[in-house]
């Protein structure tokens, strides 16, 4: 008999990520993807952290508001969005 091997889906992952990301937007005044890479677990692909910004901007959770460079060693210095959450009008 085979041990299950449980895998994080790209699917779960982008949801949790997106969920992440709107808590960080309610949390601080700006955050990064670094910030987002200190609360999630590790993405099963290098290119969702980027999908997951871009499903939180499309839900209308939160919006550009600056670059700056990363300061996660592994990312060299890379340069990198600051977000914001988008603010509900009244």
């Amino acid at each position: 008999m085979k041990a299950a091997v449980l895998e994080d889906s790209h699917e779960a992952w982008l949801e949790d990520a997106v969920a992440t990301i709107h808590a960080l937007a309610q949390d601080k005044d700006t955050f990064s993807a670094d910030d987002l890479t200190r609360e999630m677990r590790p993405a099963p692909h290098t290119n969702l952290p980027g999908v997951a910004f871009a499903k939180a901007r499309a839900r209308g959770y939160i919006t550009t508001v600056g670059i700056h460079s990363s300061a996660t060693k592994s990312r060299n210095g890379g340069i990198q969005r600051v977000w914001t959450a988008v603010k509900e009008e009244s």
